[in-house]
């Protein structure tokens, strides 16, 4: 029979081999706790494997985070949605239940420069991901030079079936850098192949009847507006600028004088 030092070892090494660090860390204290409580064995063994799961899923999102490549800054706790029209925010809460990414609709978010746009995605995103789902962040200009790149060594096809991996693909400021037709097609290309397979998220500064100077192209322009808004929502943030408003509350009035010097 093994004294109680060497069924401890041999318990640490079983947890080791199994793959089973949190279990592993916890064990003594928890097995106390369900002692003084005159906790079930069954009851003791579900403690330890719910706080081995709860490390493990923090974990996990944790990566997704990470592998994602979202600004970890632009997340919901930071975003002000009371800044949001009435509409918008009803359409944002709806979003958040993240039912639209299992019907494969797609997100278009308008608005100008400083609207908050991006950070409303990203946050939203991140949201996702801490459900359990995979999206995958980029900005429109890094996203088409991947895509052209992939191109070149004729791997577009691997690109856009490791992009379908993730449930959904943020690409951000659609439009701001204006792109060469041969740099958009590979984005068509991708939008033609998530059409109905994963949702899209985007953000624009330019409505639709401008897009004609993002595809170079009338007919591709049409295409793809056709494919991204056939399932979507799109969330119209008329605001003014987050960042100029920030500078205003920032900036001293000019009619209050400055405290005088001390003497």
């Amino acid at each position: 029979m093994k004294r109680p030092e060497e069924e401890k070892d041999a318990l640490v090494n079983h947890l080791r081999e199994l793959h089973l660090p949190t279990i592993r860390e916890c064990f003594e204290e928890l097995a106390r706790q369900a002692e003084q409580e005159t906790l079930s064995y069954e009851r003791f063994l579900l403690t330890l494997v719910q706080r081995e799961c709860q490390v493990r899923r923090q974990h996990r999102i944790e990566r997704c985070l990470r592998q994602s490549r979202l600004p970890a800054q632009k997340d919901l706790a930071g975003f002000d949605l009371k800044r949001l029209p009435a509409k918008v925010a009803r359409q944002v809460r709806t979003l958040l239940e993240g039912s639209f990414v299992d019907r494969r609709e797609n997100v278009l978010a308008f608005g100008s420069v400083g609207s908050g746009k991006t950070h409303l995605l990203c946050a939203l995103a991140q949201e996702l991901i801490r459900q359990g789902r995979q999206v995958y962040f980029s900005t429109c200009s890094r996203l088409v030079q991947d895509l052209l790149a992939a191109k070149r060594d004729l791997k577009l096809s691997r690109l856009i079936q490791k992009l379908g991996r993730y449930e959904a693909v943020m690409i951000d400021d659609l439009g701001y850098v204006q792109q060469s037709r041969e740099e958009m097609e590979v984005l068509f290309t991708l939008l033609a192949e998530r059409y109905e397979r994963g949702s899209v998220m985007i953000t624009s500064n330019l409505p639709f009847s401008k897009w004609e100077a993002i595809f170079k192209d009338p007919m591709t322009t049409a295409a793809a507006i056709d494919r991204l808004v056939h399932h979507c929502v799109i969330l119209e943030l008329n605001v003014p600028s987050y960042r100029i408003e920030q500078a205003k509350k920032n900036r001293p009035d000019p009619l209050v004088p400055p405290d005088p010097a001390p003497e």
